[in-house]
């Protein structure tokens, strides 16, 4: 069975009560539900975390290089544009990952323009709400 890690960064645990014009209404829960329901169809593990903290972050990524997952989705948050630490555990891990966001961030303040940690993933995927992990979720596996 393969298995997929999420790790989610800073403040997504506010989904759907923060900025909603920007992250949409669905909650964190709802995302959890949708990438349970996804699991489940695919017939994957998928493990997801989320954390507020840039060194459990990396410690999330040691988790899944050292576990031997299949692939990995990230979504960094504001840990994006500033964290060299984490585009360092990323490139560590030589197995598919992508870099999802909410948000259409390369298009909203300059200072969101660069991705630091995009630099350590096989690709972006942007502004597609939630369902980005979905998307996500079928690059991962089919590319495998």
């Amino acid at each position: 069975m393969k298995k997929l890690m999420i790790i989610n960064g800073p403040n997504l645990n506010f989904l759907g009560t923060r900025e909603q014009d920007i992250y949409g209404q669905d909650s964190y829960e709802k995302l959890l539900e949708i990438i349970n329901e996804k699991a489940i169809r695919m017939n994957i593990k998928i493990v997801v975390y989320q954390t507020n903290h840039e060194g459990v972050f990396i410690e999330y990524i040691h988790e899944a290089i050292n576990n031997h997952y299949d692939g990995l989705i990230v979504n960094p948050a504001g840990y994006s544009h500033t964290s060299i630490s984490i585009l360092d555990a990323l490139n560590i891990f030589t197995n598919k990952k992508i870099e999802v966001h909410i948000s259409d961030v390369l298009n909203r303040e300059k200072f969101r323009s660069k991705l630091i940690t995009a630099n350590g993933c096989d690709g972006i995927i942007c502004n597609r709400g939630i369902l980005g992990y979905e998307e996500a979720i079928d690059y991962i596996i089919n590319e495998n």
